[in-house]
């Protein structure tokens, strides 16, 4: 006899990480005071009905007895008021000792349970085993077979993709754009403003320009140099100022023999 045609088939129990509660009449009176009777609801499947604060619940007595009990037991374990309540269930072998059994938040009123470790390890190497199974996946569709040429790699199919791809982009319209507000431009002319008096712009340098100098100043210019002549230090002080100046300045008088260079005048 097949025991599934007769509807002898043990029901699965269902995973209690995939399922949460929720009273929406209990959510806005919620707070640490009463959210061990919201946990406690005759609704809540995470609730068991045979643990001591059921006992305890019956007896009108308060949640201080739990300790001195022994059994299932649940017990408010953090609170960060007005959203997040953690209430742990746990073994109480004495009033020192007790073995943790699940933890359960509520967040927003609604109730869930935390996985245990070995949940998060599976969850996460199940979920690392899919994305390198995916990537193998589709590396091998790329590979092709030749007899003569063995193993290749063809990716032809993917740049047609890509390709499309492109065609579809530049058919969109393009985004346009929002001119700034006044708000906007006077903000950055302040902070502009701001980064000029912090770092002022230099000052140019004023040189003189020796190709403004008059001929007629040519005998005053060979006075200073008769003056100066007799004092080594401003001497070459001169003569360095004077190697400064242009070659154009200089090549426009070589016929007269009051524009010679100053170095030549020097020597004489």
């Amino acid at each position: 006899m097949n025991p599934g045609r007769l509807g002898l088939t043990p029901l699965v129990q269902e995973n209690p990480l995939w399922i949460s509660w929720h009273d929406s009449n209990w959510i806005p009176v919620l707070n640490p005071g009463n959210v061990m009777d919201y946990f406690s609801e005759k609704s809540n499947p995470f609730y068991d009905r045979t643990c001591n604060n059921e006992i305890v619940r019956m007896q009108r007595q308060s949640l201080e007895l739990l300790n001195n009990m022994t059994g299932v037991e649940y017990i408010p374990l953090h609170v960060q008021d007005p959203i997040l309540y953690v209430i742990r269930k746990q073994h109480r072998h004495s009033p020192t000792e007790a073995t943790p059994m699940a933890d359960y938040y509520i967040i927003a009123g609604t109730v869930y349970q935390a996985p245990d470790l070995a949940s998060v390890f599976n969850s996460r190497i199940l979920s690392t085993v899919h994305h390198l199974q995916t990537a193998f996946d589709e590396a091998s569709s790329y590979s092709r077979y030749h007899p003569s040429k063995g193993y290749s790699w063809d990716f032809s199919s993917n740049k047609a993709i890509a390709e499309k791809t492109k065609t579809q982009t530049k058919k969109e319209a393009p985004v346009k754009e929002e001119p700034s507000s006044i708000f906007q431009r006077q903000r950055v002319d302040m902070l502009l403003g701001d980064l000029l008096r912090k770092f002022p712009l230099p000052l140019p340098q004023v040189t003189n320009n020796p190709a403004g100098v008059n001929s007629s100043d040519g005998n005053s210019a060979n006075n200073n140099i008769g003056s100066v002549a007799g004092d080594t230090d401003h001497a070459g002080s001169d003569h360095a100022m004077i190697k400064q100046e242009p070659a154009d300045s200089i090549g426009g008088g070589r016929g007269s023999s009051t524009d010679m260079p100053p170095e030549k005048k020097m020597k004489l």
